[in-house]
Order: structure tokens, then C-alpha cells, then sequence
């Protein structure tokens, strides 16, 4: 049986050395959508210096894309916090997605297709934590009920590796984090998206 690691208690456990060395790292929060990263801005806002890096292409449709970027450069102005988060947006490369998709068109939504979509965006958040000298690189999407935390972390973790750069773990679900994000995006009027953005899995 896979021995199945909390991230949330591993995140909480890095939260506590940051606190107990008088520390506020830099983090790259490598950011799908407005309320998803409601809850991970709210959360971690107070503990580190947080810039909100928007690289999504698999959301190859234009109009779609640009009302996300809008959606949470709105949320990050809005949003009292501790330490003001600042926003950074990656380069618009649909056709890299489509491209990692090849041969996956018809996998089921958790399948092959998405995990090459996660590492498709993660390492670009990897390569510009790095680039940008950040102390930590992570992503939202552990906060959605639909994406395996397992997974992602074990990406992120690799990713750190070779890049050189820290991979700070997460699971943003635990805790009433998505039911959290769900009461932060009433409370901004965020648009809350019914797809993960890419054209599979609106059919």
C-alpha cells in the first residue's frame, strides 16, 4: 500500500522553523486561478514574501486566460495582507500544452495528460524561482479536491532537486482550505471557473 504523506503537517512543520529563526523567506506560488490561491495567500501571506507567478497554458483558449490574469491581479489588490504579495505572469505558450498532450487527448481527468500538465507548469515555476533567486517555489493546485497532493508534491520535490531550488510541500485542501477559498472567493465576487482550463476537460 503507498505510503501516503501528509504535506500539509510538512508545510505547517517549515511555517514553524521560519517562525522560530525570526525568518520571512521568499515564496514563487506558481498561481492557476484567482480562488484557488485565495486561501494560499491568506494562509501564507504573514509568514513569507509571496509573488504570485500566473503560468498556465494549458488554458489555450485567449479569452478564458485573460479573464483568470485579471481575476487575480483584482485579488492580490484587494486582499489585506501582512506582507503584500506581488504578481508575476509567465509567458503565454499554449502550444507547449497542447504539444505535452499529444497521444493523451482522450486520458480521464487525473490521468496521464494532467500530470504531464503539472510538470509542464511546475517546472517553469521551478526555472523562475531559480532565475528570480527565490527561496521557496510551490503551487496552488494542491488546494483543488480533484487534484492528487501526492502527485504534485512528489513533482515539486524532483523539480527542487534539479533545479537547486527549495520545493516548500503543501496540501492547501487540509484543514477547510478549499472551503475556505470557496468563502474568500464569495467574499471578492472572484469567477470561479466550472474547468481546470484546458480544452479536454471542458467537453
Amino acid at each position: 500500500m503507498e505510503n501516503r504523506i501528509n504535506y500539509h503537517k510538512e508545510l505547517e512543520k517549515e511555517m514553524r522553523k521560519w517562525s522560530e529563526k525570526g525568518i520571512c523567506p521568499t515564496l514563487l506560488l506558481h498561481s492557476c486561478c484567482a480562488p484557488c490561491s485565495s486561501y494560499c495567500l491568506e494562509y501564507l501571506n504573514s509568514a513569507c514574501r509571496i509573488t504570485a507567478f500566473y503560468y498556465n497554458p494549458n488554458i489555450t483558449d485567449w479569452t478564458e486566460y485573460e479573464h483568470r490574469v485579471s481575476e487575480l491581479k483584482r485579488l492580490i489588490d484587494e486582499m489585506p495582507m501582512v506582507n503584500r504579495a506581488s504578481f508575476l505572469e509567465g509567458e503565454y505558450e499554449p502550444e507547449l500544452f497542447l504539444e505535452a498532450a499529444k497521444g493523451l487527448e482522450d486520458e480521464p481527468e487525473r490521468g496521464k495528460r494532467c500530470i504531464k500538465c503539472y510538470e509542464l507548469r511546475l517546472r517553469k515555476t521551478a526555472e523562475e524561482a531559480k532565475r528570480g533567486g527565490y527561496d521557496y517555489f510551490t503551487t496552488t493546485l494542491t488546494i483543488s479536491p480533484l487534484k492528487d497532493a501526492q502527485v504534485l508534491n512528489n513533482l515539486g520535490i524532483h523539480l527542487g532537486e534539479e533545479y537547486g531550488v527549495k520545493y516548500l510541500p503543501s496540501d492547501f485542501k487540509k484543514n477547510g482550505g478549499y472551503q475556505r477559498s470557496i468563502e474568500l472567493s464569495s467574499k471578492y465576487g472572484l469567477y470561479r471557473q466550472n474547468y481546470c482550463g484546458c480544452e479536454f476537460s471542458r467537453r
